[in-house]
C-alpha cells in the first residue's frame, strides 16, 4: 500500500493563504459532511467515508502487532482529544490531518474523551472511529460530567460551558495510569505537519506543560478587576512573567501533573471563581493562573489559533505571521457550523492533493 508522506518543506501563512484562495475543491479522501456511497452513517445526519489506511515508511521503528497495540505503549505517540456529536466533523478531520501528515502513522494513539450521557454514546462514538479509520490506534474513555459540573461557572459564551471542555483537566485520572505523557488537542484543529516534531518537545526545568507562548498579548484581559484589585490575588504569579498561551494546543507530563496535584489545583480556582467572579472566560483561565509564566515554550506554528474569530462575534482575525504546522479554529466560528449556514465566502484547505476541511478563515 501506499504511505502518503508530508511536505518536506513548512507551509508558510503565505503559500496556505494561497491555497485557501485559489485551488479548487477536490473531492478526495474523507468526506466531512452528507454525501453518498459506500460511508457510515451516525443518527441519519452525519456520514463518513472510510479514511485511506496509512502506514509506516522504512525510517519508521519497526511495528509490534497491531492486534495488541496497547495505550501503555511508550514508544507512541500519545494524543488526547475529546469526542462528542457537536465537534464531531472538526474531530475526525483533525484524527485525518494528523494521520495524513505522520511520518509514523502506525506509532500514533488516539486517547478519545468521551461524555457518559452525550446524545452520541461512547460505544456509538467508538464504533464509528472504528468504521472511518479500520487501522487507528485508539481508546474511547468516558468523562463523568458531574465530575465538574458544580465547579462551572457562566462564561461570556455559552459553548465554554460545555462540561467536556473541562475534560482537559482531568486527563491524570481518566487516561491509564501508564500514559506518562499526552499531546492534548483540541477538536478543532487540522495539522499540516508531523506530530512526532510537536511531540518531540523537552520539557525542561521540570515543567509540567509545553505549549506556544504569546508575551504580546494583554494578560491583564483575562481576569477581572476582583482579581487584581485583590492584593493577595494579584501576587499569585510571583515572580513569574506570566504569558497567554492557548490550552488548545499542549505537551503535558502527567507524571508531573498527576505528582503535583494539578487537577485539585485547578478545581480551587474553579471553586473560588464560583464566590469571587476573577474571570469571564471559562476553561483557559485556571490554567495561566498555575503555569502562565512557567511554560516550555513551543514554536508558534504549532498553534494559528483564533482562526473561528472572536469568541462573542465571530469576527475576523488575521494570522501569525511564519511557517503553520496546525490551524485552530478557536472562536466562535467552528468551519463545520458555517458550511451549515452555508455562507458565501467559502475557503478550501488543501494538504497535497487531498482536500480534508472546508472553512472560512474568517467571517464578513
Amino acid at each position: 500500500m501506499v504511505r502518503f508522506r508530508s511536505p518536506r518543506r513548512p507551509i508558510t501563512a503565505v503559500v496556505l493563504l494561497s491555497l485557501v484562495l485559489l485551488w479548487p475543491l477536490l473531492c478526495l479522501g474523507i468526506r466531512l459532511f452528507p454525501g453518498e456511497g459506500e460511508e457510515s452513517e451516525i443518527g441519519g445526519i452525519f456520514r463518513f467515508s472510510e479514511a485511506p489506511e496509512y502506514r509506516n515508511g522504512g525510517e519508521c521503528p519497526a511495528s509490534s502487532n497491531r492486534e495488541l497495540v496497547s495505550s501503555c505503549d511508550q514508544s507512541l505517540v500519545h494524543i488526547a482529544m475529546t469526542l462528542d456529536s457537536e465537534y464531531l466533523r472538526g474531530s475526525m478531520a483533525a484524527v485525518f490531518s494528523v494521520l495524513r501528515h505522520a511520518s509514523c502513522p502506525e506509532h500514533v494513539f488516539f486517547h478519545f474523551i468521551a461524555a457518559e450521557f452525550d446524545p452520541m454514546s461512547p460505544r456509538v462514538l467508538t464504533q464509528l472511529v472504528q468504521s472511518v479509520f479500520p487501522s487507528l490506534n485508539f481508546k474511547v474513555n468516558i468523562f463523568r460530567e458531574d465530575t465538574v459540573i458544580n465547579l462551572i461557572s457562566s462564561s461570556i459564551r455559552q459553548a465554554l460551558e460545555n462540561p467536556l471542555n473541562y475534560a482537559r483537566n482531568y486527563l491524570g485520572d481518566i487516561l491509564d495510569p501508564c500514559v506518562n505523557r499526552v499531546i492534548y488537542l483540541d477538536s478543532d484543529v487540522v495539522l499540516v505537519d508531523d506530530i512526532r516534531r510537536l511531540w518531540n518537545t523537552t520539557l525542561t526545568r521540570n515543567r509540567v506543560i509545553g505549549a506556544p507562548e504569546y508575551c504580546h498579548a494583554n494578560f491583564t484581559k483575562y481576569f477581572t478587576d476582583n482579581f487584581w484589585s485583590d492584593p493577595v490575588l494579584s501576587r499569585v504569579f510571583g515572580s513569574r512573567n506570566p504569558c497567554y498561551f492557548n490550552t488548545g494546543v499542549m505537551v503535558m507530563d502527567l507524571m508531573k501533573w498527576r505528582e503535583g496535584n494539578y487537577r485539585r489545583k485547578i478545581e480551587n480556582w474553579m471553586e473560588l471563581q464560583r464566590k469571587r467572579r476573577i474571570y469571564d472566560l471559562g476553561s483557559l483561565p485556571p490554567f495561566l493562573l498555575e503555569f502562565a509564566g512557567d511554560v516550555e515554550a513551543v514554536d508558534h506554528r504549532w498553534n494559528q489559533h483564533g482562526l473561528g474569530g472572536d469568541n462573542v462575534k465571530d469576527s475576523c482575525r488575521s494570522l501569525h505571521p511564519g511557517p503553520v504546522s496546525l490551524l485552530h479554529w478557536s472562536g466562535k466560528g467552528k468551519p463545520w457550523i458555517r458550511l451549515d449556514t452555508k455562507r458565501n465566502r467559502v475557503r478550501w484547505i488543501i494538504f497535497g492533493n487531498r482536500t480534508i476541511f472546508t472553512s472560512q478563515i474568517c467571517s464578513d
